[in-house]
């Protein structure tokens, strides 16, 4: 059985792989390669929003979070408040890439500017993630806790993601996958 942690993590290895697929449309962007268009944009923005943003942040944000101060982890100067920074910071680089397509045009350095500074970012924040808040939380949240939070996860994923929105992420994924990371 999958614990909370894990769905976390599922969540993460999705999101390098677009941050993956996001890095090679910034090359084609800058080299003004035409594979790269306007909706491919629009489309891994999208994705990254509703994954990133709505979903696994979310997921931090609204329940391991708490679940972790409940049991002594800081959020004040501690791991939390540098997860949450980040998260901030990552939703303003979506909005800033977001604001880089406008009828259907590119502002290429606006896009490539905020994309790159996004991958790192969010590269380094899932980095964080693997090395220590992860392991913490293995540590420090019993097991029937980790079901209450995957029961919540799955919530989540159903209720305010939608209904089959995490399988149209994944083919959409897919499809990014094979286009940009041959």
């Amino acid at each position: 059985m999958e614990t909370a942690i894990q769905n976390l993590i599922h969540d993460d290895k999705s999101i390098l792989i677009a941050l993956s697929v996001m890095e090679k449309m910034c090359v084609n962007v800058q080299n003004n390669n035409k594979q790269t268009d306007y909706k491919d944009i629009e489309d891994i923005i999208g994705f990254l929003k509703v994954l990133a943003d709505k979903c696994h942040h979310v997921k931090e944000e609204d329940f391991l979070f708490p679940a972790l101060e409940k049991v002594g982890i800081k959020n004040e100067n501690g791991p939390i408040e540098v997860m949450l920074s980040q998260h901030k910071q990552g939703h303003e680089l979506i909005k800033q890439m977001q604001e880089s397509v406008v009828n259907k045009i590119i502002n290429r350095n606006a896009f490539v500017d905020a994309a790159s500074s996004y991958v790192n970012l969010l590269r380094n924040h899932i980095e964080k993630e693997d090395t220590l808040l992860f392991p913490l939380s293995d540590t420090k949240l019993s097991a029937s806790k980790q079901k209450e939070l995957l029961k919540n996860f799955e919530n989540l994923e159903k209720n305010v993601i939608g209904e089959g929105k995490y399988e149209e992420l994944y083919i959409l994924l897919v499809k990014f996958k094979g286009k940009y990371l041959k």
